[in-house]
């Protein structure tokens, strides 16, 4: 940050009892000017607190935070601060489907019923495990709709879906599977494992990788955990109450103040719960930027890797109503989004945003607490992004 803009920020605030966290951290010479946009960002105020992260061929050349935790701006970000990071959760369970088809334990191509027969119900008997991951199996929300610590509720929650009739037919679009897509692959990874999501997580991924990431937040962490600053309510993106975007949000009655609730932090959500920061989610996902391997730690073959670069589905999102392209879980290049061909992403409700590319080699995490309003929409992590792949590439 400019020691002007610093000393301005410090002037105006000292005397309201506010703490102005400056951007801490580090960035190699190479990443300055990525350094300089986000402390930028943390003192517009356009952030509260933050971290931002980034693997470069492995090796990691930004860990950087600032702010505050709290809306107060009494409470310092700090390096070992948690945030809950909503839809980026979703990306953990990709990694996690990917790893049980590199093992030979999950068939994509396979219904889901192999796995889990009483998912058959409803007419599904012959719906495959890939549509689960592309967000096109007709099943974005709960019929009837899940009461608010009801989402906590694993089997309740995977039971309905289980008996429900896809909302469409399945395969032919996809539809924003918000919050029920971690429940579905989460149950398939249940069923093939005999252990829950967040055990499988922490076991299998967050404890080898050495990341501070949890889905099913240990109340021993709660002492960490930035609050969520919510933004707008959200809406259907201006579609009418009998449409699907309006019956999946709908479909889970919560806002987004839920995260900063006890039981939400503590249930197992895997679309949508995880508690980590930037370098926690770079770190696990750069498995993906480096092939399936990060830090000597080797989670996936190389082919493993190669699978989630498969398109499954593209074209207008009955949910978030833009176009969209899916891979194995994983957004991929299109007209909305133009990453390289060798690139994928995905991010949170409110902002947070995860990116890996291999022909850069670079890893790209942004997690923030102060939510933007709306579904989608937000710049600021997209912004930075923009920073680093010229950094990356320069």
């Amino acid at each position: 940050m400019p020691l002007d803009l610093r000393e301005s920020l410090y002037r105006s605030e000292r005397g309201r009892g506010v703490i102005v966290a400056a951007v801490e951290g580090f960035a190699t010479e190479q990443f300055a000017g990525l350094r300089t946009a986000f402390e930028e960002q943390v003192a517009s105020g356009a952030d509260v607190g933050a971290s931002l992260c980034c693997y470069l061929g492995g090796e990691l050349v930004v860990d950087l935070w600032g702010g505050t935790r709290d809306a107060a701006g009494q409470i310092p970000w700090t390096p070992d601060t948690l945030v809950n990071v909503w839809s980026t959760t979703k990306t953990m369970t990709f990694l996690a489907g990917l790893m049980l088809a590199d093992r030979g334990l999950l068939d994509f191509d396979a219904p889901v019923a192999t796995y889990w027969p009483e998912f058959a119900a409803g007419g599904k008997e012959y719906l495959p495990v890939k549509y689960l991951f592309s967000h096109s199996a007709g099943l974005s929300g709960w019929d009837p709709a899940l009461i608010g610590p009801e989402l906590a509720d694993w089997d309740l929650a995977t039971s309905r879906l289980a008996a429900q009739t896809p909302w469409w037919e399945p395969g032919t679009v996809s539809g924003y599977h918000a919050l029920t897509q971690g429940h579905l692959i989460g149950e398939v990874v249940r069923r093939i494992t005999g252990k829950s999501f967040g055990t499988f997580f922490a076991e299998e991924i967050a404890k080898p990788l050495g990341a501070d990431f949890y889905v099913g937040l240990p109340e021993s962490e709660e002492h960490r955990v930035s609050p969520v600053i919510p933004g707008q309510p959200m809406s259907g993106n201006g579609q009418g109450v009998e449409s699907i975007a309006v019956r999946t949000l709908l479909s889970a009655q919560m806002d987004a103040g839920t995260p900063n609730e006890r039981w939400w932090r503590a249930a197992e959500i895997p679309a949508a719960n995880g508690h980590g920061n930037a370098k926690s989610v770079a770190t696990i996902q750069d498995v993906i930027t480096g092939r399936g391997t990060h830090g000597g730690v080797r989670l996936l073959s190389e082919a493993g890797v190669d699978r989630l670069f498969e398109k499954q589905i593209e074209g207008r999102d009955l949910v978030l109503n833009f176009d969209l392209a899916f891979g194995l879980g994983y957004g991929l290049a299109s007209a909305t989004i133009p990453i390289g061909p060798r690139a994928c992403f995905w991010g949170g409700y409110g902002g947070s945003l995860i990116i890996m590319d291999q022909d850069s080699g670079l890893t790209f995490s942004y997690m923030m607490n102060k939510m933007a309003p709306e579904l989608i929409g937000d710049t600021r992590g997209f912004t930075l992004a923009m920073h680093a792949a010229m950094a990356a590439t320069s």
